[in-house]
């Protein structure tokens, strides 16, 4: 019986998403599932090589997005000048940013940036926060904890 419920206790550790601790919020589920909208222009590639998600290369790879400075994919280099000006400011992919980011990418980048002609490479842009949200978790529950 103890060992029963030993390995159901792992068993449901080993379902949560990445960053449980409050780093992601929403349903990791439901936003690979919203993904498919993301990856016309984005995949998912992890350190490895491993492809994750199979998609575009118009943005950014967003393994290893969470803990990110902004505008610094590695290998990427189609960055418009605002959202490496945001990074170079210390913008760091967080759940909040991303999800005001991806609601709206130009006006979060004037905001952040200060600059009221900022300007972002994604012209899509999520319409609901809870799809935002659960973007973010499906994007965290796949990378890398920040600094690792």
């Amino acid at each position: 019986m103890k060992l029963t419920l030993a390995a159901a206790a792992l068993a449901s550790l080993a379902a949560m998403p990445a960053f449980a601790g409050g780093h992601a919020s929403g349903d990791a589920a439901a936003g690979e599932k919203a993904f498919n909208q993301c990856k016309a222009c984005h995949e998912i590639v992890d350190g490895d090589g491993n492809t994750i998600v199979k998609g575009g290369k118009t943005g950014p790879n967003l393994w290893g997005l969470p803990g990110r400075t902004a505008g610094a994919a590695e290998g990427f280099d189609k960055y418009k000048k605002s959202i490496v000006a945001a990074g170079e400011g210390g913008l760091v992919w967080d759940e909040a940013s991303f999800v005001a980011y991806a609601q709206d990418p130009n006006a979060f980048l004037k905001e952040v940036t200060g600059d009221s002609k900022a300007r972002s490479g994604m012209a899509f842009r999520v319409r609901k926060e809870d799809d935002a949200v659960n973007l973010w978790a499906y994007i965290a529950s796949v990378s890398p904890e920040p600094g690792s």
